[in-house]
């Protein structure tokens, strides 16, 4: 392909364009909108998912969970669901291996119906609804890196001698005392009175805006959590290990360590379940992976509009173009330098609807971030920008062929005959 051609297919695109501006915008407008709608799309899913790789980073990279059945994608079977519950004494075993750091064992109060928190708060005639209670030990901060903005978290002399103390979360400390202090005040809950030790730090969340759940929390000693809901058996038990290069072995360690506590035969599976991290980002990347598939597909359907109408203008360039293509081929100019050319002037018409979707789609990228920034997060990727782009050109060389076929393909008299 030399230059000149190139320089001539381009010449040719803005004349058509200026010629007909009406014409060639109508034309284009489906390659805009859909390239638009690609840039929009991937932006959000974008800013979501760097979110919750934040998040997942926020809840320990060197992290296991262990439960009796997965919880992460997977429905858990009836012979899951009949598993015996992991103890408190299990967990504590796993304090004793060699990579591990802390280990919590938790406990989390729902409802008969499934849902957390349905217990109040109150304090002074302040009432905070559905507030989740929670049972954890002192070793939970280490775990997470939990960050406390008032006062400190229990200790293990406080967990076991069933101390009525509690941690609250974020929001149930500010509606509850609001910009007053939380230490030392008491507080009732379910019918006992607490005395407020500290005040969790805001905790991150997918979506910026509103309110976490999390944050309208109760954290109690694990044992004094245990007199208030004696029936909950399920331990949720979360490992912190020292070192990601250790992750195999200390995988290993807890599943040989569960067995033989649980007493499970060589020839049988776990009757537990070991997970990381890594099944929350899995299982986001499949639910937003066939979201954004859908979604693209859908928007692709602006895309062959917008070719189906660039091959009926290019036909029509064709046929108002009929002398002139006569002309130059009684000059000498060749099939494969006419086809070249019509070829290369789709694409450019593709190519401007593109560039024009692509800064579209950043100013509305821009102003999704400006507006709902806290609510939904828009993070333009330029991997997709350049997809978004190629498609578009690709898009101008399906649909183009054909018209810079026929041009290529008119006979020289005939087309010099035309009026």
């Amino acid at each position: 392909m030399r230059i000149t051609d190139l320089k001539e297919a381009v010449r040719m695109a803005g004349e058509t364009l200026r010629t007909n501006k009406l014409r060639s915008g109508l034309t284009i407008l489906g390659i805009m909108i859909g390239v638009t709608t690609v840039i929009l799309i991937s932006s959000v899913i974008n800013g979501l998912t760097y979110n919750v790789n934040d998040l997942i980073k926020s809840l320990g990279t060197n992290v296991y969970w262990v439960f009796r059945f997965p919880v992460f994608g997977n429905r858990p079977t009836q012979e899951m669901l009949a598993r015996r519950q992991l103890t408190y004494e299990d967990a504590i075993s796993l304090r004793e291996l060699p990579h591990v750091l802390a280990v919590d064992p938790s406990q989390q109060y729902r409802s008969p119906t499934g849902r957390l928190g349905s217990f109040s708060v109150k304090y002074k005639g302040h009432k905070l609804s559905n507030t989740m209670l929670e049972g954890d030990s002192e070793q939970q901060p280490m775990v997470y890196d939990m960050i406390l903005d008032q006062g400190r978290f229990f200790t293990n002399e406080e967990e076991q001698r069933r101390a009525n103390v509690v941690v609250l979360g974020h929001d149930a400390a500010e509606e509850l005392f609001g910009q007053d202090t939380a230490i030392g005040k008491e507080v009732e809950i379910e019918g006992d009175v607490f005395t407020v030790i500290g005040v969790l730090a805001k905790q991150k969340q997918v979506f910026g805006g509103g309110k976490n759940p999390d944050d309208n929390s109760a954290h109690f000693p694990l044992f004094t959590f245990r007199k208030l809901h004696p029936e909950i058996l399920d331990y949720w038990i979360s490992v912190k290990y020292d070192d990601a290069r250790n992750k195999v072995a200390v995988e290993d360690e807890i599943r040989e360590m569960l067995r033989r506590r649980r007493k499970v035969r060589p020839d049988q599976p776990d009757n537990f379940a070991i997970f990381t991290s890594d099944g929350l980002l899995e299982l986001w990347n499949s639910l937003t992976g066939g979201l954004f598939v859908f979604l693209v597909g859908v928007s692709s359907v602006g895309l062959m509009v917008g070719g189906v109408g660039v091959m009926n203008i290019m036909l029509v360039s064709v046929t108002e173009r009929t002398r002139e293509i006569g002309i130059r081929k009684a000059l000498g100019a060749t099939r494969r330098t006419i086809m070249l050319q019509f070829t290369l002037e789709a694409m450019t018409l593709c190519a401007f609807g593109g560039v024009i979707g692509i800064l579209i789609g950043a100013f509305l990228t821009l102003l999704l971030k400006l507006i709902l920034g806290t609510v939904l997060p828009a993070q333009m990727s330029a991997i997709w920008a350049m997809t978004a782009f190629t498609v578009s050109c690709v898009i101008g060389l399906v649909f183009g062929i054909y018209p810079a076929w026929k041009a290529a393909t008119l006979d020289p008299i005939e087309a010099l005959r035309y009026e």
